[in-house]
This record gives structure tokens, sequence and C-alpha cells, in this order.
């Protein structure tokens, strides 16, 4: 009895705990820009639900999204999971 009044403790704890992680609340247009290569990329702002602000960009006309200002192996097809991934690394 007392195990599973643990067990489930912890569960309750881990739950919580992954909701206080922080969120996009926006994402802000910040320009075309292009790299070194000569490869054309727009950069956006992602603002969290903790007050921080994490760069986040997008390659082959919005089709690759980034944490970062480059293109990396932090990469999404989704704008929103890139968005939730650039929040959490900060």
């Amino acid at each position: 009895m007392k195990i599973a009044k643990i067990a489930a403790a912890s569960i309750l704890l881990a739950i919580s705990a992954s909701s206080f992680a922080a969120k996009p609340t926006s994402i802000v247009f910040q320009g075309e820009q292009e790299s070194a290569s000569g490869v054309a990329f727009t950069e956006y702002l992602v603002k969290c639900s903790n007050g921080k602000t994490a760069p986040l960009t997008a390659w082959e006309n919005r089709r690759q999204w980034c944490t970062g200002d480059e293109l990396n192996d932090q990469c999404e097809r989704k704008q929103i999971k890139a968005a939730k991934a650039a929040c959490k690394a900060v």
C-alpha cells in the first residue's frame, strides 16, 4: 500500500514538473537572411512563457524549422515543434 502511494506521488510530481516547462507564447518575424554559403533563410524570435527568447530559423521555403540561428541537427518539419524545442533549450 505504501509503495503504491509513493509511486502515485512520483507520477503526479513528474506530470506537474513537465507542465511547468517553458512554452512558446509568440513567434515574431525578424527578417530574411543569407548564409555564408548563399542559402536563403528566414529568422524568427520565439518568446517563451518563462520570459526568455530564443532564435528560430526557417529553411527551404519554411519546410525546415531549426532552433538557433543556423541550419543544424535540431530541426523540425513543423514550426510549433521547433518553437517548443527552442523554449525547452533556454
